[in-house]
């Protein structure tokens, strides 16, 4: 049993495989690469394709290296089926490492059980609000006093999730030119490529100007059509050069 995902801003392919074997009526899945856009779909095609004598389901998330928002989908494709199946079949989802446990911590879920956040067992549970009275269907006592603030808290959490996935999304498409920006300072300068990285990212502290800018200014200026940086990044730059150089 072996699922792929489709490729995403990296451009490789195959960014998530799920690899799993059904014991008698135990599954367990092995998810490997990156929880991005595709991956919720993969996990739902291979949650169908479990044989329906299955009555425990772990997934080991040990091979998963990145994940961004769309692996909070992933978690809610994996809680609807745990829902759907509440009687007969019992999910666990363990051993987050690295980045994703910490997107998960961001996102105020419990890394060893990611799922009880999401309401597996109670919808509302997670944001501090209770059902009905069991004693008296006809009552629906209020809010508890700390849902709102759990709420907040929450929100306030996923949008610092969304701008770390935004940051890290903004690097890979940066890296390119950064790379070459350097290079062409190593050509130019002599320097080493840790030099000539903290050239940039200096020149860019100098001239308020975000290190992607200054990376792809150097490159077009080298160029031999190309235009010269502006006025206040050529003397950014010239003045981190020559501290480099006196060091």
């Amino acid at each position: 049993m072996t699922s792929a995902a489709s490729p995403h801003l990296t451009g490789g392919l195959n960014t998530l495989v799920i690899s799993g074997r059904v014991d008698a009526d135990r599954a367990e899945l092995t998810p490997r690469g990156e929880l991005v856009h595709g991956c919720a779909d993969i996990l739902a095609r291979t949650l169908s394709d479990l044989p329906p004598t299955v009555t425990r389901v772990d997934l080991d998330m040990g091979g998963v290296h990145f994940m961004d928002t769309a692996g909070l989908q992933f978690l809610d494709v994996l809680g609807d089926y745990a829902r759907r199946r509440s009687l007969t079949v019992t999910v666990t989802v363990t051993n987050w490492n690295g980045q994703p446990r910490r997107i998960l911590e961001l996102a105020g879920l419990d890394t060893t059980d990611p799922l009880s956040g999401l309401g597996t067992s109670d919808p509302l549970s997670g944001l501090g609000i209770t059902g009905p009275d069991s004693t008296d269907p006809g009552t629906v006592p209020p809010p508890a006093p700390a849902s709102s603030a759990v709420s907040m808290e929450r929100a306030e959490r996923l949008h610092i999730l969304q701008e770390e996935v935004e940051q890290l999304r903004q690097a890979i498409v940066s890296r390119p030119v950064i790379d070459q920006a350097r290079g062409i300072l190593m050509a130019t300068h002599g320097c080493t490529s840790d030099e000539a990285w903290h050239i940039l990212r200096e020149a860019s502290q100098l001239s308020n100007t975000k290190l992607r800018e200054v990376a792809a200014a150097v490159t077009a200026s080298a160029e031999s059509d190309g235009p010269a940086p502006s006025a206040e990044l050529r003397t950014a730059l010239q003045r981190a050069l020559s501290r480099r150089r006196r060091v």
